[in-house]
């Protein structure tokens, strides 16, 4: 029988690890260094040279009962880890002019890639970090183009830059979270309450255009709005934008609730023209958020 380990079940591993360290019956873990001789001179007790290796290049460690005892032996000196001293972490992407960043979709896997080739969303390129060490998600790329504009605000609403990327900010590392945190790599996770506060379980920020279809026409003018959002959601609502008979772009104009998954009808967006017509065939890809607006879960997944 196929199975897989999911993320949900890495993230509540990562969780079960941190949460070892402050509860009730908490596990106390130390950060030991040691080994005061050179790799090329190690030598079991029976002569025979284990670990093969040089100070410039460790061997890899082993992961087996007799590697456990070498350790104790070269062991020089431990110190305690505290609870403070742990942090939920997620891939550090400084955000630079001229690069191309995934944006968030709920459904990237090995058969729907992200532009950058991800197939997940934890390696997805949609989180950024700013130079002021703010970290902003990526609602919309602006059909996979290079972002030119540095996001700044830390507006709760999402906001679109002049390069055409929108964003959503998240939260901003404080100073004693870069100096703890912060490495080359890895930055700290956290969560902005006022930014958790306003997130909305099942609200919807974006829709994609997977396909415009053709024959739609307006009364007047190229927009339709008040589109019923549909699914198992609620109140959401859209309206879309046609350019020669074709959905050319469609925007949330009222998030609802509630939603994991939705879509929109070609049957609808033909009532809301109020012009009549029989247009048909477009495919809108609404994106739908983390389940509870969990802000600091979507990263992590």
């Amino acid at each position: 029988m196929a199975a897989i380990i999911t993320n949900k079940f890495r993230i509540n591993n990562a969780e079960q690890f941190v949460e070892s360290f402050s509860e009730t019956d908490a596990t106390t873990y130390y950060l030991f260094v040691g080994r005061s001789h050179s790799w090329a001179s190690d030598a079991d007790v029976q002569g025979n040279t284990i670990n093969e290796g040089t100070d410039a290049s460790p061997p890899t460690p082993n992961d087996d009962v007799a590697s456990e005892f070498y350790n104790y032996d070269d062991m020089l000196g431990a110190k305690i880890i505290a609870s403070t001293d742990v942090s939920h972490c997620i891939p550090r992407r400084n955000w630079t002019t001229g690069t191309t960043y995934d944006k968030y979709e709920h459904n990237i896997s090995s058969s729907n890639t992200a532009n950058s080739g991800a197939t997940n969303l934890f390696d997805s390129t949609f989180v950024v970090m700013n130079s002021s060490y703010a970290v902003y998600k990526v609602i919309d790329n602006d059909g996979n183009t290079a972002s030119t504009v540095e996001p700044t605000s830390t507006s709760n609403s999402i906001f679109t830059t002049s390069d055409n990327y929108k964003w959503k900010y998240m939260y901003s590392l404080t100073s004693a979270e870069t100096l703890n945190f912060m490495s080359t790599d890895f930055i700290h996770v956290s969560t902005d309450s006022t930014v958790s506060a306003a997130a909305v379980d099942g609200a919807l920020d974006t829709i994609e255009v997977i396909a415009g279809g053709s024959s739609f026409n307006t009364s007047s003018g190229s927009t339709i709005s008040a589109i019923p959002i549909r699914g198992d959601g609620s109140s959401g609502v859209a309206s879309v934008t046609i350019s020669s008979g074709a959905i050319a772009s469609a925007t949330v104009t009222t998030a609802g609730t509630g939603y994991t998954f939705a879509y929109i009808r070609d049957a609808d967006i033909i009532a809301a023209t109020n012009a009549g017509g029989a247009g048909s065939g477009s495919n809108l890809n609404e994106i739908i958020p983390p389940k509870g607006g969990n802000v600091a879960k979507e990263l992590k997944e």
